[in-house]
């Protein structure tokens, strides 16, 4: 056997935007068109005339090529739209390319969205089974890996529901564990781990790691920078629907994090993808000590954000939690609404809300930001935005003794004191 798992070659995909959009036809009509096509098109070629409509068409993927060996785990990384989902989708055999070509050696199984795959009538217990046929595998196979199936995914007593039935998390959890467990020779996974709560996230990340550990193949779409480092020994950067990048993560991951410029410290969120429901943010600030938007602040200064908010549903016991992120994505702290004793009423439906600090205690370097709202502690998501926002901060001798502190990611105001002290 090669030992080139999938091999691309040349590969893009192509899409129409925009156009007028055609009506459902009856029977009659489409029968009409048939006969009458073929003639309107002579005549408008004899007149001169076109005959199709100008549309835009924009290029998902152009001119893509890479290999994955057998037993690799590779990371995709990349900015919203760079292009990622759709070459999992053509890997996934999901969508064709339009040009190019793609060669895959070993069974697929995906999780490119949650519930892909699934079968909203059927029940848990019967899409456990379907999939299991989709990826070629006898209904012995299936029912030998069922038990630890449905244990995985902590769903037991709704295995026999119908899947309509189930949140969001549910299908997550359900399909992870179908993907993960019936033995796919080649695993793509998108990001949808991000719906699920913390302690399922970092349950996946382990099965994830075992599977690699037992020489599958993995592909593995993720914003988490941390987990593409820890997880991966290879990343592909994707920028415009190119291969910018191919090598070793953390070099990688580098140069990604180096194309994320700050907005002078305002950030439109309106587009940008939001897990959760009910609620959206039109826009963050980053602030400093003046209380205006700016790119960057000083170590030591003040500083605050600023979110701009719009709920189409009664926020119960709203809470605002604002995540810290490294330049490897690993979160360095929380701030939380709840936490610090405020909680937003539940008739509030628009507004804006504001966390000071009084001193910025990290040091130099850039910073990311995640921004989730819940409710009812925490069992209740309105909106999750990852990596949404950025701010850099410069070093200050805070201290006042001629040496700025450097390492880490926070500092802190301490008081020393004892014998023999000598400044």
């Amino acid at each position: 056997m090669s030992d080139i798992a999938i091999q691309v070659e040349n590969l893009g995909k192509q899409y129409r935007i925009g156009g007028p959009q055609k009506s459902y036809k009856t029977i009659r009509e489409a029968l009409i068109e048939a006969v009458q096509g073929p003639f309107r098109r002579l005549a408008s070629v004899i007149r001169g005339q076109s005959s199709t409509v100008s549309r835009e068409t924009i290029w998902a993927l152009r001119k893509v090529f890479f290999d994955v060996e057998h037993g690799e785990v590779v990371g995709i990384i990349g900015r919203n739209g760079a292009g990622k989902s759709t070459l999992l989708k053509i890997l996934s055999r999901i969508t064709e390319p339009t040009e190019g070509c793609v060669k895959v050696d070993g069974r697929v199984g995906s999780l490119l969205e949650v519930g892909t795959g699934f079968h909203h009538e059927l029940t848990g217990r019967e899409n456990i089974y379907l999939n299991g046929a989709i990826l070629g595998m006898k209904r012995a196979e299936v029912e030998r890996k069922f038990d630890e199936i449905v244990a995985f995914s902590e769903i037991e007593k709704f295995i026999d529901t119908p899947v309509k039935h189930y949140s969001s998390g549910m299908r997550v959890r359900l399909a992870f564990s179908v993907a993960a467990h019936l033995e796919p020779e080649i695993l793509l996974i998108d990001e949808v781990l991000s719906v699920g709560d913390a302690a399922f996230q970092k349950k996946c990340l382990g099965r994830i790691n075992m599977v690699a550990r037992g020489g599958r193949t993995v592909l593995f779409v993720s914003h988490d920078m941390a987990v593409v480092q820890s997880l991966c020994s290879r990343a592909l950067l994707i920028s415009e629907g190119c291969i910018v990048t191919d090598g070793k993560p953390l070099s990688v991951i580098q140069q990604y994090l180096s194309q994320v410029q700050t907005q002078n410290g305002v950030f439109d969120l309106t587009d940008h993808p939001h897990g959760g429901k009910g609620l959206l943010i039109d826009q963050f600030r980053v602030i400093n000590s003046a209380q205006i938007p700016a790119p960057l602040v000083s170590m030591g200064e003040p500083m605050g954000f600023e979110i701009d908010f719009c709920s189409q549903v009664p926020l119960e016991r709203g809470e605002f939690i604002i995540d810290i992120l490294n330049n490897l994505m690993q979160r360095v702290c929380q701030f939380s609404s709840a936490k610090s004793g405020f909680f937003m009423d539940s008739g509030v439906r628009q507004g804006t809300i504001r966390c000071f600090l009084p001193a910025t205690n990290f040091t130099a370097g850039r910073y990311y930001l995640d921004i989730v709202v819940a409710g009812h502690n925490r069992r209740e998501w309105y909106a999750a935005y990852r990596q949404a926002a950025s701010f850099d901060v410069v070093e200050a001798d805070v201290f006042g003794t001629g040496r700025v502190p450097n390492w880490g990611s926070c500092f802190f105001y301490t008081e020393w004191n004892g014998d023999g002290a000598d400044r």
